[in-house]
């Protein structure tokens, strides 16, 4: 039986004892990653997801109580970024690039199939809770396009046809296996738990990076291409390789006389008299 929501005098959030003891351990490891505490609000954004499936109300009021700050500072985080979701989640996030080269290769039509077979559109959900259809920005995997991801686990070369038999499967509840990194795809409140950075020992399975991905290394290992060596570490900025262009030349950061009207006129807001800005 599901412990009822209690309000304590420590905290304004209606979790059990039990989960409140449980989200405070953990959010304690991750603020002290951190020199200063506050920096630990994006991971335990994703804590609190790992727990309700989504950015609650009780979410926010959680984290601004363990980091001294407003719910207002939380929710403008919360807002801003996509993988913080403010509703309740699917168990499976099916994300679909239509990024530049997976939509010209079809990331456009397997979008458009999803949609129509699921019912849903972009960050809808269907009615029995198992999939959240997104179009989702380059993950970084342009040589496998077009790429659909859930719970950001690659699934490659896909087709509208590949696609709407994954998500079939996925309602069904059978186990499906991306084409590199990990060998299943765990939930959404699982995957938030390790980006909240809890590892689930998925981290080293299957296959990193594919052919595709190597293919140009391959062929500078056939020519015996190489580097061009860096400038001379006297004449060259150590950590761009570049020659700083000399003071008062474009480019340089100096300050410069100022020589046009915007910089010798005085402004509208200023006096005769008073110091141009």
């Amino acid at each position: 039986m599901t412990a009822e929501p209690v309000e304590t005098p420590t905290t304004k959030t209606r979790y059990d004892a039990e989960t409140l003891a449980s989200l405070t351990a953990d959010a304690t490891q991750i603020m002290a990653r951190y020199p200063d505490p506050r920096s630990g609000l994006l991971p335990m954004l994703h804590l609190v997801q790992s727990v309700d499936g989504y950015v609650s109300r009780d979410g926010i009021l959680f984290c601004a109580e363990m980091l001294g700050i407003t719910a207002a500072e939380v929710s403008a985080v919360a807002t801003f970024y996509t993988q913080y979701k403010r509703r309740p989640n699917g168990t499976y996030t099916v994300g679909v690039c239509t990024n530049t080269l997976c939509a010209v290769m079809g990331g456009d039509a397997i979008f458009d199939e999803l949609s129509d077979h699921l019912g849903v559109g972009h960050d809808e959900t269907t009615p029995d809770g198992a999939i959240t259809l997104e179009r989702v920005e380059c993950n970084a995997a342009c040589d496998y396009a077009p790429v659909v991801m859930v719970n950001w686990e690659f699934f490659d070369n896909q087709t509208p046809e590949s696609a709407t038999a994954l998500a079939d499967k996925l309602i069904l509840g059978e186990d499906v296996v991306p084409t590199r990194g990990a060998a299943s795809v765990c939930s959404f409140k699982q995957m938030s738990r390790v980006l909240a950075g809890f590892p689930d020992g998925r981290a080293d399975e299957g296959v990193g990076a594919g052919a595709p991905t190597l293919a140009g290394l391959s062929v500078a290992r056939e020519r015996g291409w190489t580097a061009p060596e860096a400038p001379a570490a006297d004449a060259a900025d150590g950590a761009t390789g570049q020659t700083s262009p000399p003071v008062g030349t474009p480019g340089s950061s100096a300050e410069r006389t100022p020589t046009t009207a915007p910089d010798t006129s005085v402004g509208k807001d200023k006096k005769s008299g008073e110091d141009a800005k």
